[in-house]
C-alpha cells in the first residue's frame, strides 16, 4: 500500500504544480493590466468587453484578444462596434502587438494617437469604419513590419504622407472613403519593396498622377471617386501584372488608343465617368482572364473590338460597358456607319 500511495502523492502534487504554473503563465501580468487600462479609458467602460474580467479568466481568454501560445503575450486585439471616445495611449504597452483591428466603432473618434506609431511589431493596422478625423500621420513610417495599413470609411483630411511609401514590407494601403485632399505622392512611384494595392477610392484628390509611378507593378489600382486629371497610362502596361484599374469619376483625359494591357492577370477595369478619348485596342481582346469592363461616359471613338479570348465570361459584355461614348459603335452598340 505504502508505494502505491507514495505514487499518488507524487501525481496529486504533480497536478496541482502543473495547475498553478498554467494559471500563472496563463496571461502576461503587464499586458492584462494594459488591456484593463485600454478598458477603462473609455467613458462606457461598465457596458464593454464584458469578458474581460480577470476573476473569471486570464486576458487570452477575453473576446477579441490573442496571445502568443508559447510567450503568453498579446499579439493581437481586435474591437468592434463597442467603442466610444478617443483610442487611448496605453495601447502602446501592448509592446508585441502583431495585429490591431478597431473598426465598426461610428462613436470612436479623435485623431490617430502617436501611441500606434510605437507598436513597431504591427502587421496589420486596420482603424477602419469609425469616425476617427484629423490627418493621416507621419508616425506611421516608423511600422517597418506593417503588411496591411486599413484607416478607409472615416473623416480623416489633409494630404496622403508620402514617407508611406518608406514601410518596405507594405501590401495594402487603403485610405478610401475618407477626405483626404492634394496628389498622390511623387514618391509612391519609389516603394523600396514589391508595390502594394492602392486603394484611394472617395476621396477629394487632384492634380496630376506623377509620372514616377509607371515604375510601380501595382497589384491593385482604385481611386475612384476623386477629381484627379491628366493621363493614367502609367497603369496600362503589359509588361504589368495588375488585378483591378478603377479610375473612373475622375477628370482623366487621356489617348486609350495608346494603353497596354495586362493579359494574365487583369480582371476588372472601370475608367467610367472620365474625358477619356481614342479608341479601344484591340490587343484588349487578349485579357484572358477580363470579366467586368466599364468604359462609358467618356469621348472614345471607332469600332468596339470583337473575338474577345476571355476564359471564364462565356458572354460579352453589354451596352452598360460602352454607353454615353462620342461615336463608339459596333456590338452591342449601333452598327458602324459605312465610310464613304
Amino acid at each position: 500500500m505504502r508505494p502505491f500511495l507514495l505514487c499518488f502523492i507524487f501525481f496529486l502534487f504533480l497536478g496541482f504544480s502543473l495547475m498553478v504554473m498554467g494559471e500563472g503563465e496563463g496571461c502576461n501580468p503587464s499586458d492584462q493590466n494594459t488591456l484593463l487600462n485600454f478598458k477603462k479609458s473609455f467613458p462606457n467602460s461598465d457596458q464593454i468587453l464584458l469578458s474581460w474580467d480577470p476573476s473569471i479568466s486570464k486576458c487570452c481568454n477575453w473576446g477579441g484578444v490573442k496571445c502568443n501560445e508559447t510567450t503568453n503575450r498579446v499579439i493581437g486585439l481586435e474591437v468592434s462596434i463597442q467603442l466610444n471616445g478617443t483610442i487611448p495611449n496605453v495601447v502602446a504597452s501592448l509592446t508585441f502587438l502583431r495585429t490591431l483591428r478597431l473598426r465598426k466603432n461610428p462613436y470612436l473618434s479623435g485623431e490617430i494617437p502617436p501611441a500606434i506609431g510605437k507598436l513597431v511589431n504591427l502587421v496589420t493596422l486596420e482603424l477602419s469604419w469609425n469616425n476617427l478625423s484629423g490627418r493621416v500621420p507621419d508616425f506611421l513610417s516608423n511600422l517597418k513590419n506593417l503588411w496591411f495599413l486599413d484607416l478607409s470609411f472615416n473623416k480623416l483630411s489633409g494630404t496622403v504622407p508620402a514617407s508611406l511609401s518608406s514601410l518596405p514590407q507594405i501590401l495594402e494601403i487603403d485610405l478610401s472613403r475618407n477626405q483626404l485632399s492634394g496628389q498622390i505622392p511623387d514618391s509612391f512611384g519609389h516603394f523600396s519593396g514589391k508595390a502594394p494595392s492602392l486603394v484611394l477610392s472617395h476621396n477629394k484628390l487632384s492634380g496630376q498622377i506623377p509620372t514616377s509611378l509607371s515604375n510601380m507593378d501595382f497589384s491593385r489600382v482604385l481611386i475612384s471617386r476623386n477629381e484627379i486629371s491628366g493621363s493614367a497610362l502609367m497603369f496600362f502596361n503589359a509588361s504589368k501584372t495588375t488585378e483591378i484599374i478603377d479610375i473612373s469619376r475622375n477628370n482623366f483625359a487621356f489617348d486609350f488608343s495608346q494603353a497596354g494591357f495586362m493579359n494574365e492577370t487583369l480582371v476588372t477595369l472601370d475608367m467610367s465617368h472620365n474625358k477619356i478619348w481614342g479608341t479601344i485596342p484591340s490587343s484588349i481582346t487578349e485579357a484572358i482572364l477580363l470579366q467586368n469592363l466599364n468604359v462609358s461616359y467618356n469621348r472614345l471613338c471607332g469600332k468596339i473590338p470583337s473575338d474577345w479570348h476571355m476564359k471564364y465570361r462565356s458572354q460579352p459584355f453589354d451596352n452598360s460597358s460602352y454607353f454615353h461614348n462620342r461615336c463608339l459603335c459596333g456590338s452591342p452598340l449601333p452598327p458602324c456607319k459605312p465610310i464613304i
